[in-house]
């Protein structure tokens, strides 16, 4: 499949930034919100939820259609393009009839192929930009069938975004990055345009500035951001969004390519070196991870009085990692030492861990 380059129907300057609030609260909130942004010259999209996907109700689920004046408000003061979430089939065509500039199909809307279908047919060869996140939980397929159905509607100007994913292991982040997904989607679709959202992966606006940076180490297109004019007063993920200010001087103070892949693509050789430096990024990024775990398991066996080898979960982990490796294809003499390695080091941690 081939994709429309961001670069090709957006004129934003540098890679595409989206910015806005988590959810549009008021027309001063949103308005105000968007000429802050507008300002640096740096966002090119000003996104606001209006239909919010909550987990149990009660909550504030967004003030809905009536932010829609609000977002065209937006177009018509700051030059901004325009993009809402779009959970329904309803929610587009309204967005449609009030000209909001690109759609966005959230996390928990791509895990449901019924409801991706309905999507895709409202769409239907339609001149409109569409933005996939990746669904809640870690699977490629999933992401994968959501972008096709949008495809196969006659939709080309289509980006994935890259939001993370639920994992049920405690880390300082909201959501997993994962890295190796987003790469693995980039290799399977080499032409498709990607950001990231830092905001939902970070979770805290602490960690946005080290996630966008390295989301752009892996080569990606651009961010969605959310921000809000008073962070600490939002009615939704207050935590994880930053003011206008710190956006701005975070995008200041990151790295990125002068052209991304998807809008000049390399010649295949550096393709697949970037591909090999992505993935090689991705397993240290899981190691490290692995090590922290380590030290956890260090704490519990102090705790229990265990000795820090425990000989048969080693015999087990050995074993039935050579036998998922064989299935892989990965040679055997090859992939026990370094599974060996790993064990040593892990051991090594745990010892100096306990004798801190």
């Amino acid at each position: 499949m081939e994709f429309s380059p961001t670069a090709a129907w957006c004129t934003c300057p540098g890679p595409l930034i989206i910015a806005g609030p988590c959810s549009a609260e008021t027309e001063y909130q949103v308005l105000k919100t968007a000429e802050e942004l507008s300002r640096s010259g740096k966002v090119g999209v000003f996104r606001a939820g209006l239909w919010k996907p909550r987990t149990h109700p009660g909550l504030f689920e967004g003030v809905g259609a009536a932010g829609l004046p609000w977002m065209k408000k937006v177009k018509e003061s700051t030059g901004l393009l325009t993009t809402v979430e779009a959970g329904h089939p309803d929610h587009i065509r309204l967005a449609l009839d009030q000209g909001i500039d690109m759609i966005w199909i959230g996390a928990r809307t791509v895990v449901n192929p019924f409801m991706m279908n309905e999507i895709a047919g409202i769409l239907e060869n339609r001149d409109i930009p569409v933005l996939i996140k990746n669904p809640v939980y870690p699977d490629t397929e999933l992401w994968t069938g959501a972008l096709e159905r949008i495809y196969h509607a006659g939709i080309r100007k289509i980006v994935a975004i890259h939001r993370g994913f639920y994992s049920y292991d405690k880390s300082r982040f909201r959501n997993d990055p994962l890295w190796e997904l987003p790469i693995e989607l980039r290799r399977r679709m080499p032409s498709l345009p990607m950001i990231c959202d830092p905001s939902h992966i970070a979770g805290s606006r602490n960690y946005i500035r080290e996630v966008a940076q390295a989301a752009f180490d892996l080569g990606m297109d651009g961010l969605m951001v959310e921000v809000h004019y008073d962070p600490d007063q939002a009615l939704t993920d207050r935590q994880q969004q930053i003011t206008p200010a710190t956006l701005d001087e975070i995008l200041s103070g990151l790295r990125y390519g002068e052209q991304s892949a998807a809008a000049t693509p390399p010649d295949r050789l550096e393709d697949l070196r970037r591909q090999i430096d992505r993935i090689d990024a991705s397993l240290l990024d899981l190691l490290a991870k692995r090590f922290g775990i380590a030290e956890e398991i260090a704490m519990i066996k102090q705790s229990q009085k265990l000795n820090i080898l425990q000989l048969k979960r080693w015999e087990h982990v050995l074993e039935s990692r050579l036998r998922q490796g064989k299935l892989l294809g990965l040679e055997e003499s090859f992939l026990k030492k370094i599974l060996e390695q790993i064990h040593k080091e892990s051991i090594r941690r745990q010892s100096e861990y306990l004798n801190d």
